[in-house]
């Protein structure tokens, strides 16, 4: 059956291309729809006006006309369609009409008749189409129809193809979900019904590459069901070339060699303090790298102090890693000598490539690697560290503070913003890793790696763009389970909408699509920068929360509040507290104190009251997660309150309970070192915010949820 269909959609869509069309008229989307099982309404197409009226008598009650020219791709905008049309009169009058506009708007377009469709029972209109993402392929995407998905953009996308579960899944991902449910006394759509529409055009599009968008705009959704009143399908001009794959075991096993190296030569390696290759090599030896560095120099003899080799070919045993730190121009000889060497891994420093418009040179060296199963990193970045093997690869300062946070930019000057924040903030890293214009090597084989590092507990990356957003998306499903992925994606812009031929296609702009993909794999995104470094920082400190309740309690009312606040915004939930607990509560706070939640405790008390009730909400096992607010009093000072604190969290670890706790600081600048000391102790805490802890553990929430460790999903 499914191979009937087909064969059925092949004849038609290579009959099409035949033409040289690249957009199919409404009767041959039709076929397709039928083929595929799309709901579309009953329609004939007339030729002449005499069939429009004979076929609008079919049709019980009045019908919609529309253009059918394989020249007009937006009828509407040609005065194409005329609705509610009703008795022959109005039919021929329609039909000509329709003709005469037709020929106005494009007085050589080809006209092969006029559609008579069935009109539609009033309904929610929604629009389900698909689109040819330059990242990800196929995207099948979902929004509210009408005005309203032009002017909200209420639109969600996933993935093409999707699973009966993942279609019903986008029904609840915009904004106006209520409205599908029904509101205002009115009855919701037939669910299931607009799922099938979103899951049989999304197993199109993935037959088919060639279709590059399918729009079916509007779908008349209704308690009984749902039809597609237009379809349309446009094809792609030419297919991109397919990206070079390598398997998940080719990638571990030279990514170990890259990460883990014991041997690593260094071409451009210099004893004139000031050069690349000096730096390069001084990092090497100066970070304590115990296997073998080998400076490859003709016009040196010694290098440092060691041995210098006039060509990557003389140097003795074997090499794992190669990095390069001469002039782009002499890349492509030397990575030759590295192939031949049989060397795996080539870590390009220098610029000049396809940033400056050298995009042939790149070219050049990109099919070099492949001839000789050389891996590339970079070219124009500063290099990598891989900090428990001791491995500073790179021009720039030393780091060595080992770690579970692995650390990725595709900027230098981002790599060095991580750099200078792990170092202030005493991060601990696995490793931070230039990818520069990723001309091989890029984000899926590093998430491939670190999702594998024993040494690895959170993976962070800044991107600007993904070369292969579905291998980027199945190594992120390997690893989420496991560890969290933050991604830092650059460039917020709809570019990608401009050259669209369809709604859908105008509605899928570059972030729109990213936002959506990265949660359907997983990924917490992060809104900046710093957002980035604090949420990689923090993750492996908590523990994975055991469910939604969360407890704020606070010594100042306004932090509460703010705090509340927080906890909204970052999609968790604060617990109804239960009578019970709520009395509990209230034994350890003066009687102008607030139990509920937040748990206010007013500013005056004494440690005693802040370890007591923070107790209770470590005790009680309805009690998963805990937000603290503390301000600076004398009765409890700073550090008073970070070391019960940490004493009570730590009493409570060692007896089996473990519940992400998090705190907010207020006050003078001592607040800053208690800050530190909780940090320090698995207590998130942050002085002058009440956002950024909170923020933290609404990232952990997301993860833990991505995870399979909660309910609800991403």
């Amino acid at each position: 059956m499914a191979e009937d269909r087909e064969l059925r959609v092949r004849q038609l869509l290579d009959s099409v291309r035949a033409q040289g069309r690249d957009a199919l008229t409404a009767p041959e989307g039709k076929v397709i729809a039928d083929a595929y099982g799309i709901a579309v309404p009953g329609e004939e197409l007339a030729r002449d006006v005499d069939e429009a009226v004979a076929y609008a008598a079919r049709f019980a009650g009045p019908v919609v006309m529309k253009i059918v020219s394989p020249d007009i791709l937006h009828k509407t905008d040609a005065g194409g369609v005329i609705v509610g049309v009703e008795g022959a009169a109005d039919v021929r009058a329609a039909f000509h009409r329709i003709v005469e506009n037709a020929k106005a708007y494009d007085a050589g377009a080809r006209i092969e008749g006029v559609q008579v469709q069935e009109l539609l029972p009033q309904g929610q209109e929604v629009i389900v189409g698909a689109v040819t993402d330059p990242t990800f392929g196929k995207v099948v995407a979902f929004g509210l129809g009408g005005v309203l998905v032009e002017v909200l953009k209420d639109v969600t996308f996933r993935l093409a193809p999707v699973s009966a579960d993942e279609a019903l899944s986008m029904l609840d991902s915009i904004q106006a979900a209520e409205v599908l449910r029904g509101v205002r006394g009115q009855a919701g759509v037939d669910r299931w019904a607009v799922a099938e529409q979103i899951r049989r055009v999304s197993q199109l599009v993935a037959d088919f590459p060639e279709i590059a968008e399918v729009d079916l705009n509007p779908v008349i959704a209704t308690p009984q069901g749902a039809v597609a009143a237009d379809i349309r399908i446009i094809l792609a001009e030419k297919q991109p070339p397919p990206r070079r794959k390598y398997a998940r075991e080719e990638i571990l096993t030279s990514m170990r060699r890259l990460m883990q190296p014991r041997s690593v030569a260094v071409i451009g390696a210099s004893n004139e303090p000031g050069k690349i290759g000096n730096s390069v090599m001084r990092n090497l030896v100066d970070g304590g790298f115990a296997g073998e560095i080998h400076p490859v120099n003709p016009k040196a003899d010694d290098i440092l102090g060691r041995k210098a080799y006039k060509s990557v070919t003389d140097v003795p045993g074997e090499v794992d890693v190669a990095v390069f730190a001469i002039p782009a121009r002499f890349v492509a000889a030397a990575l030759e000598e590295v192939g031949r060497k049989k060397i795996p891994n080539a870590v390009l420093i220098p610029s000049g490539f396809a940033e400056t418009g050298e995009h042939e040179l790149q070219e050049e060296i990109v099919a070099i690697g492949e001839r000789y199963g050389v891996r590339l990193l970079g070219p124009n970045i500063y290099g990598y560290y891989s900090t428990w093997q001791d491995l500073c690869a790179t021009f720039c300062t030393p780091y060595d503070v080992k770690g579970g946070v692995a650390l990725t930019s595709q900027s230098g000057g981002i790599g060095m913003a991580i750099l200078g924040f792990a170092r202030t903030t005493k991060t601990g890293v696995s490793a931070i890793v230039g990818l520069g214009n990723k001309s091989d090597l890029d984000e899926d084989d590093l998430l491939t790696w670190f999702g594998e590092d024993p040494h690895t507990e959170c993976i962070a990356m800044h991107l600007e763009d993904l070369k292969d957003g579905r291998a980027f998306v199945d190594a992120a499903r390997n690893t989420v389970p496991r560890k969290p992925v933050v991604v830092l994606k650059a460039g917020r812009t709809a570019a990608g909408a401009k050259a669209a031929g369809s709604h859908t296609g105008a509605l899928a702009g570059d972030d729109a699509v990213y936002d959506d993909i990265l949660r359907q794999a997983g990924v917490i995104r992060a809104p900046g920068l710093n957002d980035m470094l604090e949420y990689a920082r923090g993750l492996p400190v908590l523990p994975a929360p055991q469910g939604d309740n969360v407890v704020v309690i606070t010594g100042a009312g306004g932090s509460g509040v703010l705090l509340s606040d927080a906890i909204t915004d970052n999609g968790l939930s604060l617990m109804e507290i239960p009578p019970d607990l709520d009395e509990a509560f209230r034994r350890f706070i003066p009687p102008f104190g607030a139990a509920g939640n937040p748990v206010d405790i007013t500013g005056g008390e004494p440690p005693s009251t802040y370890e007591a009730t923070i107790r209770l909400g470590l005790e009680d096992p309805r009690i998963h997660a805990l937000v603290l607010g503390y301000w600076h009093t004398i009765v409890t000072p700073p550090m008073v309150f970070a070391e019960l604190t940490a004493r009570v969290v730590a009493e409570f670890r060692e007896r089996g309970i473990e519940k992400p706790v998090v705190a907010s600081l207020a006050g003078d600048v001592e607040v800053e070192e208690a800050c530190q000391y909780l940090y320090e102790r698995g207590v998130v805490a942050y002085p002058y915010t009440t956002e950024r802890p909170v923020a933290v553990l609404g990232a952990k929430y997301r993860w833990a949820r991505a995870a399979g460790l909660l309910g609800g999903g991403t």
